[in-house]
């Protein structure tokens, strides 16, 4: 396993993955705490412990709404932290604890971060174009880390190319499905993550083609810096209003 020593601390790949986890789920059950009695409590499992869409909205909706009527053009970045529901998040930290490894043992931590980010933001972005109303999740990113792998595992060939690449298929596949047979799937994030993820794929290249630099250290952190403060300053600001 590699280790990344920043700053007198070793940062893992299993440690970057649960920071990744624990954000998604904090932002969460903040969302909830906030919606307070406008949060959706049902047996439906669809719409289970649903928060507030005024009150996602103020944390980092994404979508047409957001974007024209409050210029929230940040959103691109926080969007990829929130959900919709139980279900909504369960399933897509389950995506996450599966693509995130692969995509870092094959690109390295910060270019996964970097994927995922950049990923999330065409995903959004094109949602926006699509003319969506309102927007969150981590199916953008997730969907650039299959675009990534799919990329690595056409490029590479061999039995582990070959692998990876009918096991990303497989996936590209259930995302279609998915997509037109559930309700509220915003294909849109789907289209823009996993077209991004494979042009970044290429870019930035695998590890096999050529190792992490300070270039892709500095890139990640950038957007560290950049959606830890986004996050916070939505949290912080919507403590002040609901509990001022």
């Amino acid at each position: 396993m590699t280790h990344y020593k920043i700053h007198g601390t070793f940062l893992t790949p299993d440690l970057a993955l649960k920071a990744m986890i624990y954000t998604n789920v904090i932002m969460f059950i903040i969302s909830l705490i906030y919606s307070g009695k406008n949060m959706i409590l049902t047996l439906n499992p669809f719409y289970a412990f649903t928060p507030s869409l005024d009150v996602l909205s103020f944390l980092g909706a994404s979508g047409r709404l957001p974007i024209v009527k409050f210029d929230a053009w940040w959103s691109l970045i926080t969007a990829n932290w929130l959900h919709g529901g139980l279900l909504h998040i369960l399933f897509n930290m389950m995506a996450l604890k599966t693509l995130a490894p692969l995509v870092m043992k094959e690109f390295g931590l910060f270019r996964m971060f970097s994927i995922y980010t950049l990923a999330g933001i065409a995903g959004f972005l094109l949602s926006y174009i699509g003319n969506v109303y309102l927007t969150i999740g981590a199916s953008s990113g997730l969907c650039g880390l299959i675009g990534a792998a799919l990329f690595f595992g056409k490029s590479r060939g061999g039995q582990w190319g070959q692998l990876v690449y009918k096991q990303t298929s497989g996936w590209v596949v259930t995302l279609a499905l998915i997509g037109f047979l559930m309700p509220n799937i915003n294909n849109w994030g789907h289209a823009g993550g996993l077209f991004a993820g494979i042009f970044l794929g290429w870019i930035l290249g695998y590890n096999e083609k050529r190792k992490e630099t300070a270039f892709d250290r500095s890139f990640a952190i950038f957007f560290v810096v950049i959606t830890v403060w986004l996050l916070a300053k939505s949290v912080i600001q919507g403590f002040s209003l609901i509990y001022s």
